[in-house]
């Protein structure tokens, strides 16, 4: 009976679960490219460092080129002083 119980209660808490998304944008990149369309799916592709290599990459598909908003550029490292 405990076992039936531990059981139910399990799939109770499995099933008020969301399953996890995945992050669709890069953010190592600035640019991304939306391909969409039936015979190549949706995805978004963020591998471009500028709009130029984004467009160029996106000529004869259905494409669109944009600004990855979750784009977090590297800091770049203090300078420390000589001493």
């Amino acid at each position: 009976m405990r076992l039936l119980g531990a059981l139910l209660l399990a799939l109770g808490v499995l099933s008020m679960t969301r399953p996890a998304s995945a992050q669709m944008y890069d953010p190592r990149y600035p640019v991304c490219m939306h391909v969409y369309g039936e015979l190549v799916g949706e995805r978004m592709d963020c591998v471009f460092t500028s709009l130029d290599q984004c467009q160029a990459s996106a000529v004869g598909m259905p494409a669109t080129c944009l600004v990855n908003p979750y784009y977090a550029p590297r800091s770049a490292r203090p300078h420390r002083p000589e001493r």
